[in-house]
């Protein structure tokens, strides 16, 4: 017998339901509110180290963190208690949404009722304090309050996917810049495509080579990281294309390669994930660069190749997704790089061909401006892409040194790229990357 526990407490048991918060309860508007709350009601409460345990014992008078990251954890409230005495549970790491916490009562009442009832407590980022009131009401919640996430500096995870050969599966990125084993592939099998964030905490990726030779199909990312099936597509077929995310919560796909040979046009993905139709070409046509965003709400599209010569030009896209004219290359000119934003408000473009690969990377501060070389670190390589995670950190992923690879770089939310990590998931090139939540 079990009660789902959320803003407030329902405790379900012989066919009745006690719905908790009601009375009784003292709750508090999020934000400066519930922090200075949370602040009164944690005076006096001695706090522990982090709890990962599946099981635990909980002691008047303490504060515990539980990190439920791996696991359920049960809590065990003490067999005796007085009147006033106190405890606070706290998400650690914001998983109890997927691990919960489950209280036993441990022969005592529970606002009420007796320990055969199961309380579970089951949103991200909740905290409780229960005092004990007497025999009769037993531990009584008087915060029970979920506490809202800090404002995003970035996205917590990242995806790879697609790529040559052709092939569609993908590889997410967790928090922590893991990439996971392949995904089964969903949608047409491409390379050569775009991928951005959209509508805060979604994504879409959306054209690239299928062997017809092109297309504008599109696939959108759950916040879970899960594809969907096709979209009909929209604009210009092509591949080799560059994307990233503007205006907080939405998304552009720009240049590339079709029919005719290297392309300047781009389509603005909504808030919604829906592609519109193409914006008559702004600044150099090319293929094979790279775009992020930079400056929290706009983006820059950086590097390529003009079908002609390798390229340094950019073009920055505003906050309303309008792209500019050229701006002088700055840096080592080269096309098949990877981008990705960093920091909460830079990006990075990194790796790529002269001719020769290289492992080079170039910074972008949050005004746009992007940075003479930085020297390469990792193994020099191209057609790789790159994303976020972690809410201000990259990696760049994947790539072709010879022959296709699947290693990693990170990069720290200083814009610093680590060695290599070893290779996860299919090797491959020319595939996309993007961010979700």
């Amino acid at each position: 017998m079990s009660g789902i526990i959320g803003s407030k407490i329902n405790i379900r048991g012989s066919g009745k339901i006690a719905k908790l918060g009601t009375d009784g309860q003292v709750l508090t508007s999020a934000g400066a509110g519930l922090s200075a709350a949370f602040e009164d009601l944690a005076a006096g409460i001695s706090w522990q180290a982090i709890e990962t345990g599946s099981t635990m014992t909980a002691v008047a008078g303490e504060g515990y963190w539980i990190d439920t990251t791996s696991n359920t954890c049960t809590i065990t409230l003490p067999a005796a208690a007085s009147v006033g005495d106190s405890i606070i549970f706290a998400d650690y790491a914001r998983t109890w949404g997927t691990y919960k916490i489950i209280i036993d009562s441990n022969g005592l009442n529970y606002q009420g009722d007796d320990d055969t009832f199961t309380v579970e407590y089951t949103t991200d980022g909740q905290a409780v304090k229960i005092v004990y009131s007497d025999a009769t009401n037993g531990w009584i919640p008087i915060l029970d309050q979920t506490v809202a996430d800090v404002p995003g500096t970035g996205n917590k995870n990242g995806i790879f996917g697609y790529g040559a050969g052709p092939v569609s599966m993908t590889n997410l990125v967790s928090n922590t810049g893991v990439v996971a084993t392949d995904t089964s592939g969903v949608g047409t099998a491409r390379y050569g495509l775009g991928g951005t964030q959209y509508g805060s905490d979604t994504a879409i990726f959306a054209f690239g080579n299928d062997g017809t030779p092109f297309t504008a199909v599109s696939n959108l990312v759950t916040n879970t990281g899960v594809v969907g099936t096709d979209v009909a597509g929209v604009g210009t077929v092509r591949s080799s294309i560059a994307a990233c995310s503007y205006g907080t919560d939405k998304g552009i796909m720009g240049f590339g390669t079709g029919i005719g040979g290297a392309k300047g046009m781009t389509n603005l993905v909504s808030n919604t994930g829906v592609v519109a139709t193409d914006v008559t070409a702004v600044g150099t046509a090319r293929e094979k660069l790279g775009a992020c965003e930079y400056g929290d709400d706009k983006g820059i599209f950086a590097y390529g190749h003009t079908g002609v010569v390798f390229s340094a030009l950019s073009n920055l896209v505003s906050n309303t997704g309008v792209v500019a004219t050229d701006v002088t290359g700055v840096g080592t000119a080269r096309s098949a790089v990877g981008a990705c934003s960093y920091g909460g408000d830079k990006g990075i473009f990194g790796y790529g061909t002269t001719g020769s690969r290289t492992a080079v990377t170039n910074l972008v501060s949050n005004t746009g401006v992007i940075a003479t070389d930085t020297t390469g670190v990792g193994t020099v390589r191209e057609n790789l892409n790159a994303c976020e995670y972690g809410q201000g950190k990259g990696i760049f992923a994947y790539g072709y040194t010879g022959s296709v690879v699947n290693m990693s770089n990170l990069v720290t939310d200083a814009g610093v790229v680590g060695t290599d990590v070893s290779g996860v998931g299919t090797a491959r090139q020319e595939l996309a990357a993007c961010s979700y939540n």
